[in-house]
């Protein structure tokens, strides 16, 4: 799970719309580390929790979200009511 996770979220920066570099400026990130954090394939560098968050936050995708509930055996609705901005991948 943990591999597809980092690559559901190393996908999710790289093919936003509003780019990599903007997300890794919202997060508070220089645009290497992020680009670190989210690769599947640096075994030296983890995505920490609140990053993930504001990664979601950020481009409204919460695909990571999903997955993760999916996994863990369970569904995720959207908030009866709450304003979503989530973009579905």
């Amino acid at each position: 799970m943990a591999n597809d996770l980092i690559t559901t979220v190393h996908d999710l920066v790289l093919e936003s719309p509003i780019g990599a570099k903007a997300i890794a400026q919202a997060v508070g990130k220089p645009y290497s580390t992020l680009l670190r954090e989210v690769n599947p394939y640096d075994t030296g560098a983890k995505l920490g929790a609140e990053t993930l968050m504001h990664i979601m936050k950020t481009t409204g995708n919460v695909t990571p979200l999903e997955k993760m509930a999916t996994e863990m055996g369970y569904r995720l609705e959207p908030v009866e009511g709450a304003a979503s901005s989530s973009v579905r991948a």
